[in-house]
C-alpha cells in the first residue's frame, strides 16, 4: 500500500505517532552525531532530527550532503517540542532525496534588487508565500462579496482600441497590419455589459506605461472592478466601503499566520470596520491647511505627500469625493450641486499606502464627454461605440476599480508594491 503523505500542517495537527511528509530544506545544521534539518512545504515548516546511529554510512553521506532547497521525503515520529521553530519536530526513521540542491544563491541580507533579479527563486521564500496566500484571500473575498450581492463575473478584452485612463500611458501592440493597445481598465466594456445584466465585476490584468519609479507603481498590475446600473455616487461609496471591510475581515480570519510572518499587526486590521471617514477634496485641502500647514492650490490633484499627510489623521481608509472636474477623466460627470467638481471617488489607504480605489458615477451627456475628449487631444469619433450606450435606454450607473497589489501591500505591511505581485513589471524591469 502506498505511503500516505501529509502536509506539514496536517502532520502538526496530528501531533503524535509516525508521519510521512514531502518538501524542501529550509534550514540545515549538522554535527557528527545529529542533523537538524528544517523542512518546508506550502503549509508550514518543521524541524526534522536525523540521528546518525539510525542510518548507514552511505545514507549519512547523503544527509551530510543536503543543502538548502534540497527536495526530499521522510518518515518518522512527530513530537511536540517547544524549542523547535514551529513547536514540533520529527525524529526521522527513513528518507529519500529527490534532488540534491546546489549551493543556494539567496542568503541573508540580500539587496532588494538582487531578490528581484532572482524572483524565480525568491518566490519560494516564506514571506513571498505568505504574501501569495493573503493575495489569494483578497481576490476571493472581492469575488465572493459581489457574488453574494447578485453580481456576475464578466471578462472584457485585454486588447482594446481606446484609452480609458489617459493616452500617454497606453502600451501599443502590433495587431496584424494594425495597432491596438493593452487594456488600462475593463470599465468601458463593463459599462456596455450592464445594460444586459445590471451588476457586474471582473478581476483582470491591466497595463499602464507610467514613467514612474516609485514604490507604488507597476506597469502590469491587477484590478478588481465593478460596474452597476441604476446607482449613483452615494450607493457606490457604500459598495466600496462594504467590500473593503469584507476583504479585511476575511484576511484577518483566514491569514493570521501569514500576517505574523509578514510583521503585520492583526489587532490594527481588526479595527478596519465601517464607517470609514468620508471627505470631499475641498475638505481635504482645508484639513491639510489647518493640521499640516500645507497650502494646496484648489484644482491640483493630490500628490503622494498630500495623501500621506491626510491619512496620518486616520486609522482607516479615507474616502475622498468630488475632485476638480477639470483634472478628471472624460467619463466622470460634473456634480449638479457644484459643477466645478466631479461625481468621483478615491480611497486612500492608511499608513501611506496611497490610493487603493478609484471610481465614479458615469457621465451620460455625450456632448459634454466629446468636449472633454477634444480638450484632452482625443478624437471623439474613436468612442462612437461608447456613445451608443447613451442612446439606447441609458440610465444612471457607476463603478470603481481596486488596485489589487496596493491592497495586498497595505494588508501585508510591505515596503514596496513590487513585493505584492509574483513577478513585477515596471519601467525598469521586464524579467525574470
Amino acid at each position: 500500500m502506498a505511503e500516505k503523505y501529509l502536509t506539514i500542517q496536517e502532520a502538526m495537527k496530528q501531533g503524535k505517532d509516525n508521519v510521512s511528509i514531502k518538501g524542501w530544506v529550509y534550514r540545515e545544521r549538522k554535527s557528527n552525531k545529529f542533523a537538524f534539518i528544517v523542512m518546508r512545504d506550502g503549509t508550514n515548516i518543521i524541524q526534522c532530527v536525523f540521528d546518525r546511529t539510525k542510518f548507514s554510512e552511505d545514507e549519512w553521506k547523503q544527509v551530510d550532503s543536503v543543502l538548502i532547497e534540497t527536495s526530499l521525503e521522510l518518515t518518522g515520529e512527530i513530537k511536540e517540542e517547544k524549542r523547535a521553530p514551529s513547536g514540533y519536530e520529527i525524529h526521522v526513521d527513513s528518507f529519500k532525496v529527490y534532488q540534491l540542491a546546489e549551493p543556494y544563491p539567496i542568503q541573508k541580507d540580500q539587496s532588494p534588487e538582487f531578490l528581484l533579479d532572482n524572483r524565480h527563486l525568491w518566490i519560494r521564500s516564506r514571506k513571498m508565500v505568505a504574501m501569495l496566500k493573503v493575495r489569494n484571500t483578497v481576490l476571493q473575498a472581492f469575488r465572493n462579496f459581489y457574488l453574494q450581492n447578485g453580481f456576475l463575473e464578466f471578462s472584457a478584452p485585454i486588447l482594446q482600441p481606446n484609452q480609458s485612463e489617459g493616452g500617454a500611458t497606453l502600451f501599443k501592440v502590433k495587431y496584424y497590419k494594425d495597432t491596438t493597445f493593452l487594456t488600462q481598465s475593463w470599465q468601458l466594456y463593463g459599462e456596455a455589459a450592464i445594460f444586459g445584466y445590471e451588476k457586474l465585476f471582473t478581476i483582470s490584468p491591466c497595463f499602464r506605461a507610467e514613467k514612474s519609479k516609485t514604490s507604488r507603481h507597476l506597469s502590469e498590475f491587477w484590478m478588481a472592478e465593478m460596474e452597476q446600473a441604476w446607482i449613483g455616487l452615494p450607493e457606490l461609496l457604500d459598495s466600496i466601503e462594504g467590500c473593503i471591510a469584507y476583504i479585511v475581515k476575511e484576511v484577518v480570519e483566514k491569514n493570521p499566520a501569514e500576517l505574523e510572518i509578514l510583521g503585520q499587526d492583526i489587532e490594527k486590521l481588526k479595527k478596519i470596520v465601517p464607517p470609514f471617514p468620508r471627505m470631499t477634496y475641498t475638505e481635504v485641502l482645508k484639513l491639510l491647511k489647518e493640521k499640516e500647514n500645507m497650502d494646496v492650490e484648489w484644482g491640483k490633484d493630490l500628490r503622494t505627500i498630500e495623501e500621506d499627510s491626510l491619512v496620518k489623521h486616520f486609522d482607516k481608509p479615507v474616502i475622498v469625493t468630488n475632485y476638480p472636474k477639470e483634472i478628471m477623466a472624460f467619463y466622470k460627470p460634473a456634480d449638479p450641486k457644484d459643477n466645478k467638481t466631479a461625481l468621483c471617488v478615491d480611497v486612500i489607504a492608511p499608513e501611506s499606502y496611497g490610493e487603493i480605489v478609484g471610481g465614479s458615477q458615469r457621465d451620460i451627456d455625450i456632448d459634454a464627454m466629446k468636449k472633454q475628449l477634444e480638450r484632452d487631444g482625443e478624437n471623439p469619433e474613436n468612442y462612437s461605440w461608447y456613445f451608443d450606450l447613451r442612446k439606447y435606454g441609458s440610465v444612471k450607473h457607476a463603478g470603481y476599480g481596486m488596485g489589487v497589489e496596493r491592497v495586498v501591500a497595505w494588508l501585508c505591511h510591505l515596503d514596496n508594491i513590487k513585493d505584492a505581485i509574483p513577478f513585477p513589471r515596471t519601467m525598469l524591469r521586464k524579467s525574470p
